[in-house]
């Protein structure tokens, strides 16, 4: 493309960057995600056909590489595959793509691009390969999304782009559950697809250590592979675990096919060695480095583990030093990721090695001696010419001068560093954890807790708003995280990413106030279908119907609402707890119940339902909506108030759906006034149980009734046996069936386990009530 014809895009392109700009799609073939800054509809169409031909600069390796990327994308599209030709286009030539790097000063930035697509080329522009690498995904996008027979049209398009973020990465968790090197780089694909260009792996932890240190052979001999591997969740009880070998690491010649492979694709390979918790795996294999001496095995379960590396050793650093002196030869990323979160204290306050570091070095405390531990490693990567980044626990004690943070534990730790002028990758737990669900739980594969579907992702904005126009230059941008705790298998992965990693590209690329959510969804439509050409394993939780349901006061009655995060669909529903199909009530607006109800919804294209129905049920009894006074005010962490006892709603086995009324070692004691005296004959409370959390199911309940609100009598008491004795996660609706009695007050009492008991390991720690519908006919 001359310099005559660029400047004037280039010009419009800086005005409209400015201004802000409208993106025009009516054309039903262009469904890009993420959305570009700005796109514009030609007149005309591209025909790809055996005839075209790629052009790009002779003598260019890396758009030579690009160039044949995209030859191979149109023929696996079309069948046809474009002669790449390493020269310039004649004036007259026409049917052909070219590739072309612009040296002109613009605001396109190394990642940005322009493409020009009209009836007789395409152009693709960009000042340096990556953004023209990035540009291909768009063009890619343009083709069919699953593959035809050529001539294949391209829509007529004027495109210019590029991202809001710096930092646009995806994490994977090889150490709970290996994976290949062929799916490392497939994941590394997806990636790509999506416009990201940082891949964050994860590579040591509790359960494993997965990459050779030719130094120190035992960590591959010895901490790669763990004998047995807990089965179902952490806080299923009793735990019982798969007794087979599992594990697995990369060499380094592997470890440099990756890195090369991701080069290719201008995507960043951050490596992490966790430090100085987590790491269990590798005390198995060198316990000198520990306080106790050990001996350690590699870690078959989850969690948070006393043992880490001892901060008074010097062998420790040594150790450390030499690891990350082979890791830094392998990925040459300006950052090394080191951790640095979930490392408990407990040793270091009992070794004398450590609190002797602690005197000497005249520091406070333990939180001090892990600064002291991160900023020592921070030194020793500077001095090789690399910068550190870490969890946000790292700013615990004093944060290393040039280190940068990941906020995960929300947006707190991010905002801090940000306020102190460190950079800051966001990627909190709230939203961007792709091991949480993204569908009703009781519908979804395992996962570890959380709930962030498509709508949630979409939603992110990774700037906080308490930041000044200064501190959030900082911001070097997001990545989503994915742990594997519970994910053992490739399709698990992909099922966990996609297509959460669309929204998430999304948030990351395009501009906030050009983000839109509907247009999202409908683009997601062709999006889907890519995903099918590819054979991925996506969630289609997307479609599940979501029911939510408001208590209206003054006609003891609840408004039901539908929806989906996905577009196109038609949602049929049944208030009987039968199956919807589309011969059922069609949804068409709110819906008023007044009488009890189990609700049913499942969302249908074109006939074909989409997922499973989901479920909720309205339960309109005596009490629905009365008043309900407590002997002892909730603790602040569930207080929705007492209006949640009574609105007819069912509490999830999420306990943070807001249903839940909780006490923390205390117990419950609630009093329903029913306005006036009437019979009663069926008393019930509901109650959560999550042992791991210290929630518990009450160690007693009593249910009385009074006439005048003074005088009670006992009606029923349900001991813990009769209350039933599971392990695990529940709910659990204890119902008291009585005589008809003549009653205006009843009194719910339930009392607290209070600690928990000796066979947990929560023993002896004060233990948590939850209570939902207080429920009286």
């Amino acid at each position: 493309m001359s310099l005559r014809k660029t400047l004037p895009l280039l010009l419009s392109l800086i005005l409209l960057l400015s201004a802000g700009f409208a993106f025009a799609q009516s054309d039903s073939r262009i469904s890009i995600i993420p959305k570009p800054q700005h796109l514009s509809l030609r007149k005309g169409e591209f025909i790809l056909n055996a005839d075209t031909r790629i052009y790009v600069p002779p003598k260019n390796e890396d758009l030579q590489s690009i160039a044949n990327q995209l030859a191979q994308s149109i023929k696996a599209a079309t069948g046809v595959q474009p002669q790449v030709v390493q020269k310039k286009p004649k004036k007259k030539d026409k049917n052909f793509i070219q590739l072309n790097l612009t040296s002109t000063p613009d605001t396109l930035g190394k990642e940005g691009y322009t493409l020009e697509v009209s009836l007789d080329k395409i152009i693709l522009a960009a000042n340096q390969p990556n953004g023209l690498f990035l540009g291909m995904q768009t063009l890619k996008q343009l083709l069919p999304p699953q593959p035809t027979k050529a001539p294949v049209s391209v829509p007529g398009v004027s495109i210019a782009d590029k991202p809001r973020y710096a930092w646009r990465g995806m994490h994977l968790d090889v150490t709970r559950h290996f994976q290949p090197v062929e799916f490392v780089k497939e994941y590394i694909d997806y990636l790509a697809m999506h416009k990201m260009n940082t891949f964050h792996w994860h590579l040591t932890d509790d359960q494993g250590w997965r990459i050779e240190i030719k130094k120190y052979p035992k960590l591959t001999e010895i901490s790669a592979w763990r004998d047995s591997t807990l089965e179902g969740h952490y806080w299923d009880l009793p735990q019982t675990y798969k007794k087979e070998r599992h594990g697995g690491f990369y060499t380094q010649e592997q470890i440099k096919d990756v890195v090369k492979y991701a080069q290719e694709r201008y995507i960043t390979v951050v490596p992490e060695i966790e430090m100085p918790g987590h790491a269990v795996a590798a005390l198995a294999a060198y316990p000198e480095l520990s306080c106790t001496g050990g001996p350690f095995g590699v870690e078959s379960k989850w969690g948070i583990f006393k043992d880490v590396f001892c901060a008074g050793n010097e062998q420790t650093f040594t150790f450390l030093e030499d690891v990350l002196t082979e890791v830094m030869a392998l990925f040459p990323s300006k950052y090394i990721h080191v951790g640095g979160d979930e490392s408990p204290k407990a040793r270091w306050e009992e070794c004398p090695k450590c609190q002797k570091r602690i005197a000497d070095e005249h520091l406070k405390d333990e939180h001090e001696l892990q600064s002291y531990f991160v900023q020592r490693m921070e030194k020793f990567v500077n001095a090789n010419g690399r910068q550190i980044i870490g969890w946000d626990e790292i700013l615990e004690g004093g944060l290393a001068p040039n280190a940068a943070v990941m906020s995960w534990r929300g947006t707190k730790g991010g905002i801090a560093a940000a306020k102190e002028k460190h950079y800051v990758v966001m990627t909190p737990g709230t939203h961007v954890y792709f091991d949480h669900y993204q569908g009703d739980r009781e519908l979804e594969p395992t996962a570890i807790h959380g709930y962030s579907p498509l709508s949630k992702v979409y939603s992110y904005d990774p700037t906080p708003a308490e930041l000044t126009p200064e501190e959030r230059k900082f911001i070097l941008g997001a990545q989503a995280n994915l742990w594997t705790e519970y994910i053992t298998t490739q399709e698990h992965v992909q099922y966990m990413v996609f297509p959460r990693i669309a929204a998430l590209s999304e948030v990351l690329w395009t501009p906030a106030n050009l983000k839109d959510w509907d247009s999202f969804k409908q683009r997601m439509q062709q999006q889907y279908r890519r995903y099918d050409a590819m054979g991925v394993h996506y969630a289609k939780s997307a479609y599940q119907v979501r029911q939510q349901l408001e208590l209206n006061p003054q006609h003891n009655s609840a408004k039901v609402t539908f929806a989906t995060d996905a577009t196109g669909t038609d949602i049929f529903y049944t208030l009987d707890g039968s199956a919807p199909t589309p011969q059922t009530n069609k949804y068409d607006g709110p819906i008023e119940l007044n009488k009890a109800a189990v609700i049913k919804a499942a969302s249908f294209v074109d006939g074909k339902q989409m997922e499973q129905a989901t479920s909720k049920v309205f339960d309109a009894h005596k009490a629905l909506n009365k008043q309900v006074s407590l002997a002892t005010e909730p603790h602040k962490s569930f207080s929705p108030g007492t209006v949640a006892l009574v609105n007819g709603l069912h509490g999830t086995t999420d306990h943070y759906d807001g249903q839940w009324l909780g006490y923390l070692g205390d117990n419950l004691e609630a009093v329903i006034d029913l306005k006036e005296v009437q019979p009663v004959r069926r008393i019930s409370s509901s109650y959560f149980q999550h042992i791991g959390y210290r929630v518990f199911l009450p160690a007693q309940i009593a249910y009385a009734v009074s006439e005048d609100g003074k005088n009670y009598t006992t009606v029923k008491v349900i001991s813990n046996g009769e209350i039933g004795n599971e392990e695990g996660i529940l709910r659990k609706a204890v119902t008291a069936e009585i005589p008809a009695t003549k009653t205006r007050y009843v009194k719910i009492t339930a009392r607290n386990v209070g600690v928990s008991p000796e066979k947990y390991p929560s023993a002896g720690q004060k233990t948590w009530l939850l209570v939902d519908e207080l429920s009286v006919e």
